[in-house]
């Protein structure tokens, strides 16, 4: 785990857009293509900002979540709804959304639907995640109902998760597929998460899910 520490929030996430569209830019020259994965919620909203104005070739890259909630993309709880807010717009407008939610009661509904559309884009060539002050990254949770599945070397591509901390039902990228992303990094904000990370280097895979990660990671941190 390599740790990069910021002055504040602002440089964090300049700095953090900046590698992440160069990374993007690199996989594009030598592949033609690249695949860009980011979490939800309002943290990385900066990040996606930036990265909408960027000129690389988007039209090439295919963007998927981490993980979403199993809601549809009208309610205000869509991690896909707050994407195309904050990045698919602009010059990202012409990326490629890979879905992580088909209309259907429950996920397992549409789980092989899914992981048929995602298949095709990986290996991720840049992966951006957060991480919970419980230490969960994407829908990782501790605690949740096929936690130790989705940690498993042999997990599936997606997997349905349920948990307390989750509220609604959700669908994850597994450990496997986060660990074998050619980039990885991972961003935090504030003390509480500083000293969750320090905790989470303590602790096995199933009280720190964001263990999966860390050996390759680049950690971002401002207070």
């Amino acid at each position: 785990m390599k740790l990069e520490t910021y002055p504040d929030r602002e440089f964090l996430m300049l700095g953090l857009a900046n590698t992440i569209a160069g990374q993007l830019a690199d996989f594009l020259r030598r592949e033609g293509k690249a695949t860009l994965s980011v979490p939800g919620g309002t943290t990385p909203g900066p990040i996606f900002d930036t990265l909408s104005g960027v000129d690389i070739d988007w039209a090439n890259v295919a963007v998927v979540l981490n993980d979403e909630r199993w809601v549809p993309e009208s309610s205000d709880r869509s991690n896909t709804r707050l994407l195309r807010e904050r990045l698919l717009r602009g010059r990202a407008a012409q990326a490629r959304l890979v879905p992580l939610y088909a209309p259907a009661e429950q996920p397992e509904e549409m789980l092989e639907a899914l992981e048929d559309g995602l298949r095709p884009h990986l290996p991720i060539s840049v992966l951006l995640l957060g991480m919970g002050a419980d230490m969960h990254t994407a829908s990782l949770f501790p605690g949740a109902d096929r936690l130790e599945e989705a940690l498993s070397a042999s997990a599936p591509l997606l997997l349905p998760m349920r948990a307390e901390a989750a509220g609604e039902p959700r669908i994850t990228l597994t450990a496997p597929v986060l660990r074998g992303a050619f980039n990885i990094h991972v961003l935090i904000t504030g003390q509480e998460k500083r000293d969750a990370l320090e905790r989470a280097l303590t602790l096995t895979l199933m009280e720190a899910p964001v263990r999966a990660v860390l050996d390759n990671a680049t950690v971002h941190w401002a207070e």
